[in-house]
């Protein structure tokens, strides 16, 4: 994988280091993976063709190149929020979510992840550790996950859920 203009990789035995214009990332990668650093490519080996070695390779790979491609581009997940009354306000260092509950529910971003609320009904969820961005989108999600009934909730941007047709006179 070819590292672009302005990012810098740091291999240390298992441990990877890659800084960029938008900040820095850390990861140990796993004791069985060689990674490399070859003008200015980075190339992970394994040492055997076993199904565990060829898994960790592919692994070890994709963690490395979206750690470069966090800390180049970085990364965004977008939820819109849909139901009558339902919202989002945007906090200090979090949401606070009216999702049809007794009381709003407030969520509390963790350190480099950024939370933006574009429209009252979808927030963005920005950051460089892809992990990060996606495990936060699915705790958002998680609190008013879309019912099938009426469609109410919150749910990824362009997640199609499939609609029942309810109870029907009789």
């Amino acid at each position: 994988m070819v590292v672009p203009k302005g990012v810098t990789v740091n291999v240390d035995g298992h441990d990877v280091t890659v800084k960029g214009p938008k900040g820095e990332l850390h990861r140990t990668v796993p004791a069985e993976m060689t990674v490399t650093l070859d003008d200015g490519q980075v190339n992970v080996q394994r040492p055997t063709d076993s199904s565990r070695h060829r898994a960790l390779h592919g692994l070890t790979r994709s963690l490395v190149a979206n750690m470069v491609d966090g800390v180049s581009a970085g990364f965004e997940k977008k939820l819109e929020i849909q139901g009558v009354g339902y919202k989002a306000e945007s906090l200090p260092k979090g949401i606070r979510l009216v999702v049809g509950y007794s009381h709003p529910v407030e969520y509390t971003a963790p350190a480099g992840i950024t939370i933006v609320v574009e429209t009252p009904t979808l927030v963005k969820v920005e950051g460089i550790d892809k992990e990060k961005v996606g495990q936060v989108a699915a705790e958002l999600r998680h609190v008013r996950p879309p019912e099938p009934y009426k469609g109410k909730g919150i749910r990824y941007v362009g997640e199609h859920v499939r609609r029942k047709a309810g109870k029907t006179g009789g």
